[in-house]
Parts: C-alpha cells; sequence; structure tokens
C-alpha cells in the first residue's frame, strides 16, 4: 500500500470516529422519572382540625359559708374519693371588733334583757302560785257538789278560773323563753373576734369531695378569705375525655354522628381513635391568622381508645385530629401527584417499556395524597410522579432509582 492509500484511510478512519462521536453525543438519553405503582386497597378521605381534651363532666367545689379558707389539704393532681377525702377547710368568719361607744349600747342591751328576763321569771311565778290556788279551789268546790252542799255553777266557774290560771302559766313560760333568747342575742352581740359564745376556738367547716376523680384546679393553694358561694376548686374523672374541635362549617355538612376521627401528635406514638357525638346545629365568625373571616362549628368527640392507651393525657391538651368523611375497603387509586389536566379532563403518564404513555383516567374522590381511579387504568401499571415538561407521549424513560 502506498503512503497515499494508508492516509486516504486513515482520514477515512477519522471521519468515521467523529461522525461516531457527533451520533452519541446528539443521541437522546432516557428521562430520568420517580415511579409509582396504581395499586388497589382501602381509602380514606379526612379533613384536619385542630383540638383540646376536656373532662367531660367538671365538679366546681364552692364555699358553702363565708369565712376563711385554710391552706388547701390536698394539692392539684392528687387522687379523692367521693364522700371521703377532704378537699378544703373553712373556718366562719370573725365577730367585728367593737368600738367604745358600741359597747356601751350593747352592754346596756344585755342589762335590759336581763331584766326582761327576771321580770318574765317573776310573772311565771305568780301565775304558777295562781294556777296552785285554782287548782285547790276547784277541788274544793268538786267535794262540796259531790256532798250537796254546792251547785254545779260554782263547780263549772272554778273550772273555768282554773282554765284561765294554767293558759296564763303557759303564757308566762313562754315569756320566760323568750326573754332567755333575747338575752343570748344580746351577748352574743358583746363576743370578741376569735371566740365563741362559750370562750373556745371557732370551729372548721370540712368540705368533702363530692365525686372519685383527680384534682384539676385550686383556686387558692394558700389560707385566704372567701365569701359564700365563692370557687374553690375543680374535680373531674379523666376517665371520662372528650376533645371539642371547631371545623370549617363546608367541612361539617359531610359529618355525621359516630364519624371517626385519628387522634394525633398528642404525646404518644400510636393515633388515638374518637367518634363523633356532637355536632353544635349553628356555627361562628372567627378571623383566621391571615385575617380572613370563617364560618366554624363545634364538634365533639369521645375518645373509645381505652385509658391505659393513653396515659398522661390530661384536660385541656392539645390535639390533633384527622376525621374520616369518606372511606371504601376496594379502591384503585394512585398518587395525586402523577395527576395533570389534559383538555377538560385529568391524565397521567404511565410506563410502557421504556417510553412514556400519555393515559388519560377518570378520577373520582381525592384525598391528600391518594386519588381514586373510577376508569382508565389498573392496578398492575405504573405512574409516573411529578412529571416534568421533558416528558411527553413517546419519550424515552428510566427509573431514578435504577440510576
Amino acid at each position: 500500500m502506498t503512503s497515499k492509500s494508508r492516509k486516504t484511510l486513515l482520514f477515512a478512519l477519522a471521519a468515521v470516529f467523529v461522525a461516531g462521536l457527533f451520533v452519541v453525543a446528539f443521541r437522546p438519553h432516557p428521562v430520568p422519572v420517580d415511579l409509582a405503582p396504581v395499586t388497589r386497597g382501602p381509602m380514606e378521605v379526612t379533613i384536619n382540625a385542630d383540638g383540646k381534651t376536656r373532662v367531660r363532666d367538671l365538679y366546681e367545689v364552692s364555699a358553702p359559708i363565708s369565712g376563711i379558707a385554710l391552706r388547701s389539704p390536698i394539692a392539684q393532681g392528687a387522687q379523692v374519693t367521693g364522700g371521703e377525702s377532704v378537699v378544703a377547710r373553712i373556718e366562719p368568719s370573725a365577730p367585728t371588733l367593737i368600738d367604745t361607744r358600741t359597747r356601751v349600747q350593747l352592754e346596756a342591751a344585755v342589762a335590759e334583757a336581763q331584766a326582761a328576763a327576771q321580770l318574765a321569771t317573776a310573772q311565771l311565778r305568780q301565775a304558777e302560785q295562781e294556777l296552785s290556788y285554782a287548782q285547790s279551789q276547784f277541788a274544793r268546790t268538786q267535794a262540796l257538789v259531790e256532798k250537796g252542799v254546792s251547785s254545779i255553777t260554782a263547780l263549772e266557774d272554778a273550772q273555768q278560773v282554773l282554765s284561765i290560771r294554767q293558759a296564763t302559766r303557759d303564757a308566762a313560760g313562754s315569756n320566760v323563753q323568750m326573754a332567755q333568747s333575747s338575752l343570748a342575742r344580746a351577748q352574743a352581740a358583746l363576743i370578741e373576734p376569735g371566740a365563741d359564745a362559750a370562750g373556745t376556738a371557732s370551729c372548721c367547716v370540712e368540705i368533702r369531695a363530692p365525686i372519685s376523680g383527680t384534682v384539676l384546679s385550686i383556686s387558692q393553694v394558700s389560707e385566704h378569705a372567701v365569701s359564700l358561694g365563692a370557687p374553690m376548686l375543680t374535680l373531674g374523672a379523666l376517665e371520662a375525655l372528650e376533645i371539642e374541635a371547631e371545623i370549617l362549617s363546608s367541612d361539617a355538612v359531610a359529618l355525621a354522628p359516630g364519624a371517626r376521627a385519628y387522634v394525633e401528635r398528642w404525646g404518644g406514638a400510636p393515633p388515638l381513635e374518637a367518634r363523633l357525638t356532637q355536632l353544635s346545629p349553628q356555627a361562628q365568625t372567627h378571623v383566621s391568622s391571615l385575617g380572613i373571616e370563617e364560618q366554624r362549628v363545634d364538634a365533639v368527640f369521645d375518645l373509645v381508645t381505652p385509658l391505659e392507651a393513653r396515659a398522661g393525657l390530661g384536660h385541656h391538651y392539645a390535639v390533633f385530629l384527622r376525621i374520616v368523611t369518606w372511606e371504601a375497603e376496594d379502591v384503585v387509586q394512585l398518587p395525586i401527584s402523577a395527576l395533570f389536566r389534559n383538555g377538560g379532563g385529568w391524565a397521567v403518564f404511565t410506563r410502557r417499556g421504556d417510553q412514556a404513555e400519555l393515559t388519560p383516567v377518570e378520577i373520582g374522590t381525592r384525598n391528600e395524597t391518594m386519588a381514586e381511579v373510577i376508569s382508565g387504568i389498573d392496578p398492575t401499571q405504573e405512574v409516573i410522579v411529578h412529571p416534568s415538561a421533558q416528558i411527553a407521549d413517546g419519550v424515552k424513560i428510566v427509573d431514578r432509582t435504577g440510576l
């Protein structure tokens, strides 16, 4: 081979090599995609709401008298037994201090009451003497009538006098009791603070727990003055917890009594279960954090999960609710991140071999992550989630997880 022929061959090989490089460089590469399977199984649609726990039946213990509440004999969180545990003690209010003029007036009232008592006692003795004389006169007249010496009229007169004397004695006895009561009242007005009529220290009133449960709050632990009916502490049974939540009125329309709810973010690992028991028929206007007016409805849920599975959950604890508005056991579904609008309907890209295929689908109910597929696709296929602008019908694709 001549040198000229060798040069020609080398140029030809170089041209072929360069052409190959251009082919490789400009050949379309498969687009990496994320794939997700179309599945069949149970599906739920939920609405979210912030909630707060509360004891179903609260018992407010109030002061039965005015006085000084002693330091609380129990602590917040203590367990009490209904009818046995003492939850509060109150000393009756002490009498006020007496100034000089008032004392003179009260002492005069005591002296007046003493004189009235003495007068009533003297009148009682007089009435007893007159009654005794009337009894003897009646007995004497009765004996004379039996002997035929005196008349029946005289006996009747003696009987009448005896009845009058008995009534007078009874009235005098009542006057004595009235006078003694007036004297006791006048003497009580002179009692100094810190002592009763007998000169002994005042006793206290003990308040016992109306139910067995937990002390949720105490108005004031230290000794303090209380008036009649003042709240002192709150009791409740933590076994009977319920959840109150405010939900949008548009969401409340889809709820029915007994609707299930998952209780999350309560402090424990597994979600708790609750049931809707009450839905207010009237909505209230609330302003959101963005300044938007919303119509919200008060809803109450009963906690179904046993007490031992929610240990530590107490009164007015914050929780998060996922309320089930729709559920089905056997639903063909796919991720909503795979859906996009195609004309007037929905569509997805499915994988057909190593290519993307545009597939129109009919969608039913949707939740936050999944959508129900009514027609257009079956559970044996895979769909591209979050399809980019590079994806089109017939474009070659490759699973990103296999790279």
